[in-house]
């Protein structure tokens, strides 16, 4: 009875699914824990989002830090709908063939990021591949709305590849925002399987050719562990980005949605995690987060802050005689 009703659930938000194997879901071990920090805050937060009709990658892709962030007022706002064109196979979000874009949203966003006051904001969005620019003059005009309303709020936005756009991605990175962060997810060895519709190589062109457009915007990236990568192949991906410029480095636990989802190889430990962001750190990034339950908007606002402290502490150090 319960295998019918999961599939019944993936009929609806993954039917590309639905004829998987079934991979049992591994106990999560005692090092992966969330917690409710403020529960008036949360659902003040809940209440925004959910009045304004607004999305977020924290319910729509299941992330572990839901509570946490909500609790401190902290949401990464989805657009372009809840339906993404992809079909990866790590991820929670539901695939399909999205709805119209709400031309009204670009204003949500910038109300509700016055409403939160956040200070340091993070615009994510599903994969539209179904249109000619894949989503990238919506993406400026949510970037400059939300500028025009909160003069005093950074915007980091975590964009899809654009992959057979051409250089439509250059509307979000001439709407200037602080930070451009576009995912690898994974080594290049397990893109067939774990990201079908992306290319490893066409997303670092993106991250190389952003960053080229605009020196002073910040770019970030980020993979996850447990999908059955080794060592050298993720200490590879890092020289990769880092020949692409990358500033920020986010390394995290990879958590299976259901068990009909790429199946989890392995829980990694917190050692591991510490012993990857050392070594990020002495490769040159200029700041990494890397834990098990790191993702790419988790702290942002905190981690931007570092950020910026440091590239100036490191210009500082340039301009010395």
């Amino acid at each position: 009875m319960r295998e019918f009703i999961l599939v019944q659930k993936m009929t609806i938000r993954h039917p590309e699914k639905v004829n998987n194997p079934i991979s049992p879901i591994k106990k999560k071990p005692h090092w992966i824990r969330t917690k409710l920090v403020d529960t008036q805050n949360y659902f003040k937060t809940k209440e925004i989002i959910n009045k304004k009709k607004l999305h977020t990658v924290c319910q729509e892709a299941s992330c572990p830090n839901i509570s946490e962030c909500w609790s401190n007022k902290h949401a990464t706002f989805m657009i372009m709908g809840d339906t993404c064109t992809r079909a990866c196979s790590f991820c929670d979000v539901k695939t399909g063939k999205p709805t119209f874009l709400d031309p009204d949203e670009p204003r949500k966003i910038a109300v509700a990021t016055k409403e939160l006051s956040l200070k340091h904001v993070v615009i994510t969005s599903v994969d539209r591949d179904d249109l000619q620019d894949g989503g990238a003059n919506h993406f400026s005009k949510v970037i400059q709305e939300t500028r025009k309303l909160n003069t005093n709020t950074t915007i980091e936005v975590l964009t899809p590849d654009f992959l057979r756009k051409g250089d439509s991605y250059k509307k979000v990175v001439d709407a200037n925002p602080d930070v451009f962060n576009h995912n690898i997810e994974t080594v290049p060895s397990l893109y067939r399987k774990v990201r079908p519709g992306s290319r490893y190589f066409a997303s670092l062109d993106l991250l190389k050719t952003a960053k080229k457009i605009n020196k002073k915007m910040f770019t970030k990236s980020g993979i996850m562990m447990g999908l059955g990568e080794t060592k050298d192949e993720v200490l590879q991906v890092m020289d990769d980005l880092l020949s692409a410029n990358v500033d920020f480095l986010t390394v995290g636990q990879y958590l299976q949605p259901t068990k009909k989802h790429y199946p989890l190889y392995r829980y990694v430990h917190p050692d591991e995690f510490q012993e990857l962001k050392e070594l990020a750190i002495s490769k040159g990034f200029l700041i990494v987060a890397s834990s098990p339950l790191t993702r790419s908007s988790y702290h942002a606002d905190e981690d931007f802050s570092k950020m910026k402290k440091l590239r100036e502490e490191k210009n500082q150090c340039l301009e010395l005689p």
